[in-house]
């Protein structure tokens, strides 16, 4: 058994079909607290996320522990180890890096040149992350239409196609696609979503091109002179941390393809190759600290608190997703299994993903997704060859949910962790945001949802 499999720790059939749903309710209850709280209580939240991730970690955990001892703790032990520590790791270097790289000058303004912005954003994304790519870009960006009076379509649309369509295409791109990674998935599988993407982001592209032209031209109009409407030349300060990204990219490689045995940590086989591809992430995060002067970092406005969030955060998530993904992995021999039954077609799994990544947040749908299709067609093997064959035999319905994952975390401000970064960043620059329902009624529902349905309409034609 390959020991990336999450299949020794949680996905044992037994279990999964012995355990109840009252089991799953912490995963709720976290991912809840996640989409609810910070718009109720934006202070509440931000004074206490850590005691409430640790809150619904411990409501699962210790009655976990008492009902089924060293094999609950093996359990836990496997996921921090295998999943949960590997996903910091790439998240941390890749923020760490992003954090030392300032686009200087000022862009053009005109709906052309905001329309190739997003367009280059989106065409990065896959590589540099959506946290890592809408760092870099959405102060300049915002900067180079201080001068507009309308600016709300600006930020959406970057969070639809930068923070989100954009990441779709590697594991660097997107959480949900390295934990896909992780379970065996290879790097350059999701290139199988190129013909969704490009349709996906030509459409949303062209429909932003339509709306900043008539802003455009209305606010031409009435003032045809502004000073803020030059562009000044542009200048990547930070230039080194290239450099870093192209390692975190070797690395991730070397693992996919690089088979070094196994080592035992705390009784959890692990592949060494993953162990020396985080070291490598690591190392460089660390270099692009060290030497990356302190002046471009603040002109970033960098912190470790997203970060930091994100990490305590998924800690509870992936602690108190352990159950679901048992009983996921049991198929319809768990207790979610008449739910299952209703899901047959990649469009099913499509919308299905989508529409939970639409309110909690992508990178566990992903995964809760990835095991209920393991657990339908290949309940009771073993995860590498459950893997191995779905990626044969079931392509369809995994891009269904790879995509559903990705593009739906575009729907509302909590799909995607960058989509409420870059919102902060908005109203901090006097963006007049919409709120959670009027971001969904005026925009996401209007435009993306229409897309989507072009995108359901492409699945039947993968095989």
């Amino acid at each position: 058994m390959h020991p990336d499999s999450l299949a020794a720790a949680v996905a044992h059939p037994a279990l999964g079909a012995q355990l109840s749903l009252g089991w799953v309710l912490p995963f709720v209850g976290i991912l809840l607290s996640i989409a609810l709280l910070p718009v109720l209580s934006h202070r509440f939240w931000h004074e206490h996320y850590a005691k409430v991730s640790l809150f619904w970690a411990a409501a699962f955990a210790i009655p976990f522990l008492v009902e089924t001892g060293d094999q609950g703790l093996h359990e836990i032990l496997h996921i921090y180890l295998a999943d949960y520590l590997p996903f910091v790791v790439l998240l941390w270097g890749l923020f760490t890096v992003a954090g030392g790289i300032v686009l200087r000058g000022l862009l053009p303004s005109t709906p052309g040149a905001n329309t190739l912005v997003l367009a280059a954003g989106t065409a990065l994304a896959s590589w540099m992350g959506t946290t890592g790519i809408s760092m870099l870009l959405i102060r300049p960006f915002l900067r180079a239409n201080a001068w507009r009076k309308e600016k709300v379509h600006l930020v959406v649309f970057f969070i639809f196609l930068v923070a989100n369509i954009g990441g779709s295409l590697t594991p660097l791109g997107d959480p949900p696609l390295f934990l896909g990674f992780l379970h065996g998935v290879p790097f350059f599988w999701n290139f199988h979503l190129l013909p969704l993407t490009l349709v996906a982001a030509g459409i949303v592209l062209l429909v932003f091109y339509v709306i900043d032209s008539r802003h455009y031209a209305r606010e031409l109009f009435e003032s045809p002179s502004p000073a803020q409407m030059r562009a000044a030349p542009l200048r990547l300060d930070g230039g080194a941390n290239l450099v870093f990204f192209a390692g975190i990219l070797g690395a991730v490689l070397l693992s996919g393809m690089w088979k070094a045995g196994t080592i035992t940590i705390l009784g959890v086989e692990l592949p060494r190759e993953n162990l020396v591809r985080d070291t490598l992430i690591l190392t460089m995060g660390a270099l692009s600290f060290r030497f990356t002067p302190e002046e471009l970092r603040q002109a970033n406005e960098f912190s470790w608190e997203p970060i930091r969030e994100v990490a305590i955060l998924f800690a509870g998530i992936f602690m108190t997703i352990i159950p679901a993904l048992a009983i996921l992995k049991a198929g319809q021999h768990g207790a979610l299994g008449p739910f299952l039954r209703l899901l047959d077609s990649p469009a099913h799994y499509f919308w299905a993903s989508g529409g939970l990544s639409s309110f909690l947040d992508n990178a566990p749908t992903y995964l809760a997704f990835f095991h209920s299709l393991l657990g339908r067609f290949y309940p009771g093997l073993p995860e590498p060859q459950a893997v191995s064959r779905l990626l044969a035999e079931h392509a369809p319905h995994l891009v269904a949910v790879a995509a559903g994952s990705v593009f739906m975390g575009a729907n509302t401000y909590i799909g995607n962790a960058p989509n409420f970064m870059v919102r902060s960043i908005a109203i901090e620059a006097g963006v007049k945001m919409p709120s959670f329902l009027g971001y969904m009624l005026r925009w996401s529902i209007p435009i993306l949802i229409p897309t989507f349905f072009i995108v359901t309409g492409l699945l039947s034609l993968y095989r």
